[in-house]
């Protein structure tokens, strides 16, 4: 029997597979991806969380976020809140992006898993999202 931690290189090896012509057809990088998700799922974050939520160091992170801005698909704006601080946003570039990389993507999978939305598609769903979701 094949153990999880196999099962988990073989899904990231799949996934990676599929999406990385997509991404590298768009000029986007993994990281760039990641970080062009977080943002997608939400309002302005800070450098610390997307370094945090990517597992990137701050330098690293920054780069990725400064490639995104050049790029016009993220853009920089001061927290109404703290003047000190700097919030990372999703343009509409980057919207029009992750939405155009994730129709793909998804399209392929389905080629794979069947189109129509079955209860085991949706347990393997409910399943993954628990396995994505850190550990304390």
């Amino acid at each position: 029997m094949i153990g999880l931690v196999e099962l988990l290189d073989r899904l990231d090896r799949a996934v990676a597979s599929a999406l990385t012509p997509v991404t590298d057809a768009e000029g986007v990088s993994r990281e760039g991806w990641r970080v062009l998700l977080m943002l997608a799922r939400g309002s302005g974050r800070s450098m610390g969380e997307i370094a945090a939520h990517t597992a990137l160091p701050a330098p690293t992170a920054t780069r990725v976020v400064d490639r995104l801005v050049e790029s016009r698909l993220a853009y920089r704006h001061t927290d109404a809140v703290d003047r000190r601080r700097v919030l990372v946003h999703l343009a509409a570039d980057g919207r029009e992006l992750v939405e155009r990389v994730c129709r793909q993507v998804e399209r392929s999978a389905a080629g794979l898993l069947g189109s129509t939305h079955t209860p085991e598609r949706e347990r393997l769903a409910e399943l993954l999202a628990a396995l994505a979701v850190p550990a304390p």
